[in-house]
């Protein structure tokens, strides 16, 4: 068993390290003053498109797509500490090299199972950079967790189909650059549970749409990423060819989707977990408190200590994972894909957590990032199936030899 990084990951993640302390970091408080000027746009600050031309000048573009006619062809297993290292900058690094979510996890829709009409249309520019879209499948009146739920209706008039129903936490649709929507519901209401769903394109132009708001995530708006909608769909009417895959295939596309953008998340959580912790010890070298710096203190550096093999624990679970999901594919890693999605925001957000609390007041300030990160990294236990439906799956993989029996 071999930890070392190969060649072509050294070379990345060299890169990487580089564009991140000579653009990145020092993006940030631009980023953020620009984001506050924007504040209830949703609009993406000016400063992240010259770190799009540099992240293609250091060839450091779609990094996340495994084959070499999209993106740069790495594996997962390749991927994983370069995902890593972006999280460091959540907001900023992911799309600044095109990496972001839901974009990520749509492009990987389209690459997999779009005509070559829909690629040309929504693809070629997502890979670009020039547009950016929303996954519409999370509905507010069911628990989406349960996929057989959705109850938004997709209906055959011929030529077109017709959408009505309702959609929120819709990643990304805010944004003046979101063009495309990827939207999921019922074509077939009386076929089985997994085959009643089918995906289908809607252009955010289309008549019928109608963003009704945005959604706050713990008092943050999340507008620089394109907000999160509440989406009305009245009488949408949208072509047959924007249909994905064929009728009854949403449920199929969506796990399909959903594997790859549940460890993408987890890498980066581990990313903020490691400038959580960063700072935390900062912060214990430098703050005196009762005659000495709180490093001296006991409980800090238990805090530390449990943090590093938190975050090694966790790191290790996540690239067995990225190795199955390279050699057995997404369903030979599915009980791994729920076992990260479980593990890795509770490692996260305990690590932030202590940090937070190692700044005192200034943890929840808007002073350091450390709130943020994780109001962040606690959306990940809901994200992409809560933390209970992932539990129930792995728990019901190990029972099913003992029931067989």
């Amino acid at each position: 068993m071999d930890f070392a990084f190969d060649q072509t990951t050294t070379e990345y993640r060299d890169r990487l390290l580089d564009f991140m302390d000579a653009h990145v970091q020092p993006a940030e408080p631009v980023y953020a003053a620009q984001a506050a000027e924007l504040a209830g746009t949703w609009a993406t600050p000016p400063v992240i498109e010259g770190l799009k031309t540099e992240a293609r000048r250091h060839g450091l573009w779609n990094l996340f797509l495994p084959d070499k006619e999209h993106g740069a062809g790495l594996t997962n297993l390749q991927y994983a500490p370069l995902a890593e290292i972006t999280g460091r900058s959540p907001k900023i690094a992911p799309v600044a090299l095109n990496c972001a979510a839901p974009d990520t996890g749509n492009m990987e829709i389209l690459a997999l199972f779009g005509t070559p009409e829909q690629k040309e249309r929504w693809l070629v520019p997502l890979l670009d950079g020039a547009i950016r879209s929303a996954f519409c499948m999370t509905e507010p009146a069911v628990a989406s967790s349960d996929a057989t739920n959705i109850s938004l209706r997709i209906e055959r008039e011929g030529d077109t189909y017709v959408l009505n129903g309702r959609k929120w936490w819709s990643s990304g649709a805010l944004s003046p650059e979101c063009e495309i929507l990827i939207v999921m519901g019922v074509t077939d209401p009386d076929a089985p549970p997994y085959r009643r769903q089918s995906m289908v394109l809607v252009p955010k132009d289309t008549p019928g749409v109608t963003l009704k708001r945005g959604l706050n995530v713990f008092g943050y708006d999340d507008g620089t990423h394109g907000g999160h909608a509440e989406i009305d769909f009245e009488d949408v009417r949208v072509p047959a060819a924007g249909i994905l895959l064929g009728e009854g295939e949403g449920f199929r596309i969506a796990q399909e989707r959903l594997g790859p953008g549940r460890i993408h998340h987890c890498m980066r959580a581990i990313g903020m977990a490691e400038r959580a912790l960063e700072l935390m010890c900062e912060r214990a070298v430098s703050r005196v408190a009762f005659g000495g710096p709180i490093a001296d203190q006991g409980v800090v550096q238990d805090w530390i200590a449990e943090a590093r093999i938190r975050i090694e624990q966790a790191r290790l679970l996540v690239l067995k994972t990225a190795w199955l999901m390279d050699t057995a594919g997404n369903k030979g890693a599915r009980v791994e894909i729920s076992a990260i999605k479980a593990a890795v925001p509770e490692m996260a957000g305990w690590v932030i957590d202590r940090a937070i609390q190692a700044h005192g007041g200034a943890g929840v300030s808007q002073d350091y990032p450390l709130a943020e990160l994780w109001a962040g990294v606690r959306t990940l236990h809901l994200a992409d199936g809560p933390d209970e439906v992932h539990r129930r799956s792995i728990a019901r993989r190990e029972l099913a030899a003992y029931r067989a029996r």
